[in-house]
């Protein structure tokens, strides 16, 4: 039985990827998450580039130093709150969502079935989502399935499940039991996101609404989206290969037009990029095969050359200074780097 457990893990890793394999040798490795607390000094205030930094499993930031943040197996923040999502040990396997202030306080903590594999923040920092793999819906008994959650800093409701969400596929409301979402990324509206789901063997782009409690699909063969700061493009993995060691290929998506471009990323990431700027992503690759990941960073509009970014990190994220009411963003003048805003 265990072995067949084992086997449906690999399955959705195949199927979905999200750099699941590391979580996975992590918790074999180490018999379960070392949960750790931030430092004091440790905290968001200070604008530069965080990530996870795989040898210890902490929250570090570019510049700055040892890993002081939290232990996290994935991580983001925006604005005033982060996300971590610790793997528990044990058997069922579960997941821990831990929302934290910007001196790592912690704020909600809420436990969930499953794999951690995606964490976002909205650009204000008050809407949260997370997906998890699961495995033995009764609809699927012998396939994966996904747990895709979002919470509301701002009323505390917490939607467990967006799969409960209308969808629309091709203008006609669609009803399945097989639909999965996962990669939630939030417009700057807090109302607006796109998703993945899976159904029928296929994936879509989501274009989801929440106060109306709508979703509608806009195109096929895009999975784990990420929306640009200046909010005007995706960035997804896209299917290219049978290969099912090296399916996927980085993507750009204009959603004026739903023009795409390749990235000049060659090599297949199972990841969720992150934007650094308007104009640079950045994403995890196996540093070895079935080992930990590299942060590697290239060009939005497909030139360049992808460069490594961070060695043994993964959940990279590019904050600012925090900002004070009376005054504007400040401006990126890199990837992790901002000018201060004029006064």
């Amino acid at each position: 039985m265990k072995s067949r457990t084992v086997l449906l893990v690999l399955a959705a890793l195949v199927l979905l990827g999200g750099s699941l394999g590391y979580v996975v040798h992590a918790r074999q490795r180490d018999g379960g998450p070392q949960l750790v607390a931030a430092n004091d000094s440790f905290t968001l205030d200070q604008p530069g580039l965080y990530y996870r930094d795989n040898a210890t499993g902490r929250v570090a930031r570019s510049p700055g130093g040892e890993p002081g943040g939290p232990s996290c197996a994935r991580f983001y923040a925006a604005n005033d709150h982060a996300l971590c999502l610790r793997a528990l040990p044990g058997t069922p396997a579960r997941t821990q969502a831990v929302v934290y202030d910007r001196r790592f306080t912690e704020l909600r903590s809420v436990i969930v079935p499953g794999i951690p594999n995606r964490a976002r923040v909205s650009p204000s920092g008050q809407v949260l989502s997370w997906t998890t793999f699961a495995v033995g819906d009764s609809y699927a008994a012998d396939r994966f399935s996904t747990r895709t959650s979002i919470l509301d800093l701002r009323t505390g409701y917490l939607i467990k499940s967006v799969e409960e969400i209308p969808l629309t596929i091709g203008g006609t409301r669609y009803h399945a039991a097989d639909v999965n979402y996962w990669g939630v990324n939030f417009a700057a509206d807090d109302n607006r996101f796109y998703a993945t789901v899976s159904t029928a063997g296929r994936t879509h782009l989501v274009e989801g609404d929440l106060k109306a409690w709508s979703a509608r699909t806009l195109r096929e063969n895009v999975e784990c989206p990420s929306l640009s700061p200046d909010g005007t493009r995706i960035a997804f993995k896209k299917k290219v290969s049978a290969d099912p060691a090296a399916p996927w290929r980085l993507h750009v998506l204009d959603l004026a037009d739903l023009h795409e471009h390749p990235l000049a990323e060659t090599r297949s990431v199972d990841d969720q990029a992150a934007w650094l700027d308007d104009a640079t992503l950045a994403y995890a690759l196996p540093a070895r095969a079935g080992k930990a990941t590299d942060v590697w960073a290239t060009p939005a509009d497909g030139t360049g050359t992808p460069r490594l970014l961070l060695p043994g990190a993964s959940s990279p994220v590019a904050l600012p200074p925090p900002r004070r009411p009376d005054t504007p963003p400040a401006r990126r003048t890199g990837p992790g780097r901002w000018a201060a805003p004029p006064r």
